[in-house]
């Protein structure tokens, strides 16, 4: 009986001890510090001691394998990396469950935004209808800064397209 009642304890206690460590939920927006940048339009953001994967609300960068891939991740990298920032979300995931956001800086820079400005994004019209992001694309291409300066540049969602149904790129 005392072998079996101090066997009880024991589990009562270990699943008690695992309990105790739950994450700090997450409130929106929340603050932290980038600390990866995947790509250009996705980032790892650590908060409360957990990291959250954040894909930039409103914008579409290109993909690895594209012109200005690299610049759009240096540019990101640039303007964020190491910085503790407010990621403005409502807590909405996509299909591979990153939150949905924008990057705000200390001074008020909005990230997603300035990679539109600077010619390393495209407005994502698919899922955004936000002016201010549209006026902003409008005034790289006309412009001609960063992936506008290419006339045959490819939206990454055409691209992705062409890739998947191996389709040639013209």
């Amino acid at each position: 009986m005392k072998t079996f009642l101090k066997a009880n304890i024991l589990s009562l206690c270990l699943f008690a001890s695992c309990h105790e460590k739950t994450a700090t939920p997450l409130t929106f927006p929340f603050e932290g510090k980038v600390v990866a940048i995947n790509d250009g339009d996705t980032y790892k953001v650590l908060c409360n001691g957990n990291l959250q994967t954040i894909r930039l609300a409103h914008i579409d960068c290109p993909e690895r394998k594209q012109p200005f891939a690299a610049q759009a991740k240096q540019f990101a990298a640039d303007l964020c990396f190491g910085k503790n920032v407010l990621v403005k979300t409502d807590g909405k995931r996509d299909r591979y469950k990153r939150i949905i956001g924008e990057i705000i800086l200390p001074d008020g820079t909005n990230v997603n935004k300035e990679l539109v400005r600077n010619g390393f994004a495209w407005h994502y019209k698919k899922y955004s209808t936000d002016t201010a992001y549209a006026n902003l694309e409008a005034a790289a291409h006309r412009l001609q800064v960063g992936l506008w300066a290419d006339k045959e540049s490819i939206a990454p969602w055409e691209w992705r397209f062409k890739r998947s149904h191996h389709l040639p790129f013209q």
